[in-house]
């Protein structure tokens, strides 16, 4: 039984930079199409389409217990996942805000914006 507190569902990308600038251990989860992916990412992120993630649940066992931010082109697609695998019993998932579009905005302008 997983005793932390439950974390809020969404985060800003501000708060997922500082999380990885200090080390803190978590899974991104990119949630876009292939070729999203392939047009900008985020570093070290782990892509698995929303379509697929039903299927691909067994990739994610592993990290049940863990912080998972996942996080698409704006939001929306990631949100539905995020209480999707928060459904699934994943109690430490959340939506990262605003999406990839954020993160090129407001983090990292080197990531396309598209």
């Amino acid at each position: 039984m997983n005793s932390q507190t439950p974390l809020p569902v969404d985060i800003d990308v501000l708060s997922v930079k500082k999380m990885q600038e200090e080390g803190e251990r978590f899974v991104l989860l990119d949630v876009r199409e292939p070729e999203e992916f392939a047009t900008a990412a985020i570093e070290g992120s782990l892509q698995i389409p929303m379509r697929t993630v039903p299927s691909r649940l067994a990739d994610l066992e592993p990290h049940r217990g863990e912080r998972i931010v996942v996080h698409c082109h704006h939001g929306g697609r990631s949100a539905r996942v995020a209480q999707w695998l928060r459904d699934q019993g994943f109690e430490q998932v959340q939506n990262m805000a605003g999406g990839i579009d954020a993160w090129s905005q407001q983090v990292d302008s080197t990531v396309p914006r598209y």
